[in-house]
């Protein structure tokens, strides 16, 4: 399976294919559908900010004519935004062939979504699984369907864990702690939906991946010394885009994989299967981050 050089030109055609990424107007979730919308597929830009949405919709179509983009509203600071967009989706669109949740924050000062949830957690782990689990119906009537969540090298940062005592990190707010659980909550819910997808006999997959040290806006947080370094150990959005692509495309993926670039480290290079950290790999951890996180979203899976 391994090509050490994969790249976007290992990519088939995808015409006919439906694509949501969240995110999808900067950074890496930009990088990501330049590339998917040139293939052929159908891509949904699902933003906050729909001026963004839209100018990075035009500026697809106008670099590759035959494209197929749409900006639509998605605040995944928002539950009720999140549900809106779910309602909305599956009013236009019948077939969903590859769901990429790709936004993120890093390392902001202290601050809760709309529902109360410490912003990290929110948005990068819980306006995801709410999104997926309100997606579900269309992804599983959509045969080898996927759903790719994108991680972070944060998610094995020493002492990450899932702080079940203060998942909203209510007192003592650490915001590198915060956001390594976040980003471990990510893969936990990846390997535990192709688990229980695996379970029913399904041929919907659910993968994960990391950038690795990319240039994004996403480091906009960090203080300067810590974005001198990463600027210098990084590499180009496109680059980080890869790890991603590879896993929303590649034919001969089986569920459960986790991908990242080849270099030292993971910091760099091109994609390829990597080994992720042992919490992952826990799945009492996964089943009870599961269960409260349908408690806490009031999204449940029927799965």
């Amino acid at each position: 399976m391994e090509n050490p050089r994969w790249s976007e030109e290992q990519i088939k055609d995808l015409n006919h294919a439906v694509v949501i990424i969240t995110g999808g107007n900067s950074g890496l979730g930009l990088e990501q559908a330049k590339v998917l919308a040139r293939k052929g597929a159908t891509v949904i830009l699902a933003v906050r900010d729909m001026d963004r949405g839209h100018a990075a919709a035009l500026a697809i179509q106008n670099a590759y004519p035959s494209a197929t983009v749409e900006a639509m509203k998605l605040d995944l600071t928002d539950l009720e935004s999140v549900r809106s967009f779910c309602s909305m989706f599956q009013e236009n669109y019948n077939r969903l062939d590859i769901l990429i949740n790709n936004a993120g924050v890093m390392m902001p000062p202290h601050s809760l979504t709309k529902d109360g949830f410490e912003l990290q957690f929110g948005v990068n782990h819980l306006g995801h699984f709410a999104l997926t689990g309100l997606l579900l119906p269309v992804i599983m009537r959509t045969e080898y369907a996927r759903v790719v969540t994108v991680s972070s090298l944060a998610n094995s940062w020493k002492g990450t864990n899932i702080y079940f005592q203060d998942l909203q990190w209510s007192t003592n707010y650490d915001r590198q702690r915060a956001y390594s659980q976040s980003k471990l909550a990510n893969i936990l819910f990846a390997y535990e939906l192709d688990r229980r997808w695996k379970a029913e006999g399904l041929h919907n997959l659910s993968l994960c991946a990391h950038p690795g040290w990319s240039v994004t806006n996403l480091q906009h947080h960090m203080n300067g010394i810590m974005k001198r370094i990463a600027h210098f150990l990084s590499q180009p959005a496109e680059m980080g885009a890869l790890p991603i692509l590879r896993a929303a495309t590649d034919p001969n993926v089986k569920g459960g994989e986790y991908f990242g670039p080849s270099g030292k480290n993971q910091r760099k290079g091109y994609p390829i299967q990597v080994e992720s950290g042992n919490l992952t790999h826990d799945r009492m951890l996964a089943e009870r981050l599961w269960k409260i996180s349908e408690e806490l979203t009031r999204v449940t899976y029927p799965i």
